[in-house]
């Protein structure tokens, strides 16, 4: 497992961390597989979602607020009773597939991690699971 470390700088922000994972996956020597990202923090999350226009970003974060509104009659004593409504919708982790040495993300596809109580430090956990060659070579489906 490798850990990486993402500050962030509002309360409300989502950071594509594409290329780092990418970075990660490549220094693993991870050829055929997945690459398991997982946020352990309860009011973060992470997703996959289009990287091309930035707009996409502000638009999660804008429907998130007006699904989950601050005014809420909530009674967790943090206050942030948003953010872990908001963590629990988005998912804590991603699994993607990588081949070639690189990540099967799609045309446009990036991995976001989304904080929803910053501005905080948090960990991203990547695990790496390889093909077994063997396995697949011979054909079996178990």
């Amino acid at each position: 497992m490798i850990s990486l470390e993402v500050r962030t700088g509002a309360r409300e922000e989502i950071l594509d961390l594409s290329a780092e994972i990418a970075q990660a996956v490549r220094r693993e020597g991870l050829l055929e597989g997945v690459c398991v990202v997982f946020v352990p923090h309860t009011t973060a999350g992470v997703t996959v979602n289009e990287n091309a226009d930035p707009d996409v970003k502000r638009d999660i974060l804008l429907a998130l607020e007006r699904i989950v509104p601050e005014d809420q009659d909530f009674r967790h004593a943090e206050g942030n009773s948003t953010a872990h409504v908001k963590s629990l919708l988005c998912g804590s982790s991603v699994s993607v597939p990588v081949s070639g040495g690189s990540l099967v993300l799609g045309n446009w596809g990036g991995i976001y991690f989304c904080e929803f109580d910053g501005p905080r430090t948090r960990k991203l956990h990547l695990s790496f699971l390889p093909e077994d060659s063997k396995r697949c070579s011979e054909g079996r489906t178990e």
